[in-house]
């Protein structure tokens, strides 16, 4: 008997090898065929029913024998699939990380027609031939391809460069810019996200090195019913930092060394925590009452009381600086600065009850979660009211205490416009009126503060909101600081119908506009439209049009005819440029030919014509670009006054908006026994409907968009030119059915938290999915240093100075709702002595 040799089992293996490639290959294609004859049902491409029949065809023929004919089929399918991804890419314009999307339309069919091709080639030619070491080589070759399309992709810090040709550091001035101190959630109450310190360079920066850590211990105490995320950016005050954490806790650090000088812990029940969308204290506030020097500070030591420790006087008396926390259950605490005890004489025995005049129906349906504004001796505070629970939620109202008294001393609304009398008796404010949930901004030379507003409650649906609810929508509104009563306001959307509510901090800023200088306001929004008004009048500075909406509501609603449209500024809602981006069935991806044609799919049901398509019962809903998430959300701007530059980061993410009739809506809404965890469908009570909003995503958790899904860029106020736009993060931390890929591949994520700009030139960001904290030179976008974070970095950096030392501190808990890395970590860095 014949025994077979070595190199004959070894042909044998490649000859299996080479149709279990085949087969793979038969298989994709079979079900790109079927994929693709639903796409062209809908109107879609031809390729996946061509591609697909020819990989049918050369599995057929490999199995039969027919070698030659089944390899050219299978590389005449790769062919006409690199042509085609080539040419829908070069049709969008060569995006930044075209390379990701080519890999994910090709990748996986040239290495299945690769594989086919090495194995035949291994079995067909005999072991010591040298058509095997050719293969080897283009084995080698591709492999090298591969690698260089990576490369080209892969986010590195390069040497600091000079600034981009056209935009040098001008005349522009430094006010309102943080210097030593950072005491508001954006250094000052100008939003500016500016701090006029110059110790860390361009030069320097690559040795930036940690100085301290400190971990809150604040970790989510119901997980998946909370929904953590603290957001937060700390405020440093003569020789303090303060820090607050997702329950509403608040500890006092030494700013050389994180050593805990006292701590406050207000006891927020987890239920509280649940209806809120995301669990958050993006800042405390800070008051010095102005008493002369050498006035006695409450600092003598007594034993510590129940939630503080460290020293605490007898009666909590003289509270001259004082810290104000407010609470996820409606509490405003006054603490003092130094001591970290309640200030008695503030309120009730140091809280005033914010759930006054609410009619809440349970605790935590509205609170306030982006702190106070401290501006003309008040306090001023807005609310997050849980979204798209019912048309009469809480009210929206904004409400300005005496920061020395706790004493109410107005409150705005937009059907209170003149921020009337008190409530009388058992009176609540008005019920599901635009609220303002992000921070708020004030000008004490001007006698105003700037509110950005959202919509009325329940977002989809507007049939019964009020001409005043409309008007007071998605609106830059001045209130006059000591009165609340409306001075201006400018919206920027007719009737919102997509969330689109302004999440971003108003910007004060110093313009000239036809040689006359002008005390503006720029405000930024979810659409990625730019608007700069007038902060004594609200009249835009630069050109708005009205452009034609896309019509057709759900019953019983309407569209406005047209919105207004920034011309001057780019457009900074996806793809950064001069007008917004509109996308088509070319932007679907997949990181594989079935997961993007089933994206494809997706796209061809749902509604889709642009960022105004309104919500629909038609088709399987609305294709909602930008979605919720925006855009430009409540990491707001930073403003480099020298340079010029406006730093905006946005998110690139949609979502699909459906809505379901009333008589399908099974979930209760809160306030009615019901909780938000719960919910499949959000109740939108008072409304014909119920609404899901989950975002477009593949089957592999991928976003059905192609990247990048995150972009940072710089604009220069006053030419509007971009000077540079660059994707936001990597794939390190997040990836296909939410796996780490370790890739530090420029892709591009979403993104929330803001940026920090110094005036040496420098640039601070986090906020992107993956944990790093970034610094980019604020002229060219080139990025000069990064840092590993323990989690998430969904917050805005900060600055400050520290016997002489610039420090640069960053919160890292992570973001639930982004399902970033969790933790409790504040992060803070210098560049050794």
């Amino acid at each position: 008997m014949a025994v077979a040799s070595p190199q004959s089992h070894e042909r044998r293996g490649w000859h299996w090898t080479y149709l279990a490639f085949a087969s793979l290959a038969g298989v994709l294609g079979a079900g790109m065929l079927a994929l693709g004859g639903w796409l062209v049902a809908l109107g879609g491409t031809v390729y996946y029913v061509g591609t697909g029949l020819l990989l049918v065809v050369a599995t057929a023929a490999a199995w039969r024998g027919r070698h030659r004919m089944g390899l050219g089929l299978s590389g005449g399918a790769l062919l006409i699939t690199l042509a085609w991804s080539v040419a829908e890419i070069a049709g969008k314009g060569w995006q930044p990380a075209w390379g990701i999307d080519l890999a994910g339309r090709a990748g996986f069919l040239a290495a299945l027609v690769a594989g086919m091709g090495l194995a035949c080639l291994m079995w067909r030619v005999p072991p010591r031939a040298a058509p095997r070491r050719v293969a080897l080589v283009g084995l080698l070759s591709a492999a090298a391809a591969l690698g260089a399309l990576l490369w080209a992709h892969w986010e590195r810090p390069g040497p600091a460069a000079s600034l981009a040709a056209g935009s040098p550091p001008t005349t522009g001035t430094a006010q309102e810019g943080a210097g030593a101190d950072w005491r508001a959630y954006g250094g000052t109450h100008a939003g500016r996200r500016y701090s006029t310190l110059r110790q860390i360079t361009p030069a320097n920066v690559a040795d930036l090195r940690e100085a301290w850590t400190f971990q809150s211990g604040d970790l989510n105490p119901a997980e998946g019913r909370v929904f953590y995320s603290s957001q937060n950016t700390p405020i440093k005050a003569e020789d303090f930092l303060y820090t607050c954490t997702p329950a509403n806790k608040v500890f006092a650090l030494d700013p050389g060394t994180g050593e805990v000088r006292w701590s406050y812990d207000p006891k927020v029940p987890a239920s509280t925590m649940e209806s809120l969308f995301t669990a958050a204290c993006r800042a405390v506030a800070y008051f010095d009452d102005g008493a002369p020097a050498g006035r006695p500070e409450a600092i003598a030591s007594m034993p510590a009381v129940p939630g503080a420790i460290g020293p605490v006087p007898r009666g909590g008396s003289q509270c001259h600086r004082r810290v104000f926390v407010a609470t996820a259950d409606g509490r405003l605490v006054a603490l003092d600065a130094v001591g970290g005890f309640p200030c008695t004489e503030f309120g009730s025995n140091g809280t005033v009850d914010m759930t006054v005049g609410m009619g809440l129906r349970e605790k935590g349906f509205a609170s306030n979660t982006s702190g106070a504004t401290v501006a003309g001796g008040l306090l001023i505070l807005g609310q997050q009211v849980s979204d798209n629970q019912r048309r009469d939620a809480p009210s929206g109202v904004v409400r300005a205490y005496d920061a020395r008294t706790g004493e109410l001393r107005w409150a705005w609304d937009a059907l209170r416009p003149d921020a009337q009398a008190p409530l009388a008796p058992a009176e609540i404010y008005p019920r599901g009126t635009p609220n303002v949930w992000n921070i708020i901004s004030a000008d004490e030379s001007l006698g105003l503060a700037f509110l950005a507003t959202g919509n009325a409650a329940a977002d989809q649906w507007g049939g019964n909101r009020t001409p005043e609810e409309d008007r007071a929508t998605d609106a830059v509104v001045a209130v006059d600081l000591q009165t609340g009563a409306t001075r201006w306001m400018y919206s920027t959307i007719t009737h919102d119908l997509w969330d689109y509510d302004l999440g971003a901090q108003p910007v004060l800023v110093d313009v000239t506009i036809d040689g006359a200088p002008r005390r503006a306001v720029m405000q930024a929004s979810k659409t990625g439209n730019m608007f700069l008004l007038d902060a004594a009048t609200g009249e835009p500075l630069r050109p708005v049009e009205q452009r034609p909406t896309p019509q057709g509501a759900a019953p019983g609603d309407w569209v406005a005819p047209t919105q207004p449209q920034s011309v001057f500024f780019p457009n900074i809602g996806g793809v950064p440029g001069r007008e917004p981006e509109q996308i088509d069935a070319r932007y679907a991806f997949g990181l594989t030919p079935i997961d993007g044609a089933l994206c494809r799919i997706r796209f061809h049901q749902h509604r889709y014509e642009g960022m105004f398509t309104p919500p629909t019962v038609d088709k399987a809903g609305t294709l909602l670009f930008p979605g919720t998430v925006g855009g430009m959300n409540w990491g707001g701007l930073g403003y480099d006054p020298e340079r010029r530059l406006l730093i905006a980061n946005n998110s690139r993410l949609p979502n699909l908006i459906v809505l379901h009739p009333r008589e399908e809506v099974q979930d209760k809404a809160v306030g009615s026994g019901g909780a938000r965890p719960d919910q499949k469908v959000a109740p939108h009570s008072g409304t014909p409907f119920g609404v899901t909003r989950p975002i477009w995503w593949s089957p592999l958790k991928v976003p059905c968009i192609s990247p990048p899904w995150g972009y940072l860029s710089a604009i220069h106020i006053d030419t509007g030119e971009l000077v540079w736009s660059q994707p936001l993060g990597t794939g390190f931390d997040v990836g296909p059915l939410g796996q780490r890929t370790f890739l530090k591949i420029a892709v591009g994520t979403p993104n929330l938290g803001g940026p920090l700009v110094t005036a040496s030139g420098l640039t601070f960001i986090g906020a992107a999915q993956d944990n790093f904290l970034r610094a980019l030179e604020t002229g060219t976008g080139k990025l000069l240093w990064q840092s590993r974070l323990p989690a998430g970095p969904q917050s805005g950096p900060m600055t400050y100075e520290h016997q002489g030392r610039q420090y640069v501190a960053v919160t890292a808990t992570g973001h639930a709702r982004f399902e970033t890395t969790p933790g409790d970590y504040l992060k803070v860095y210098a560049v050794p002595d």
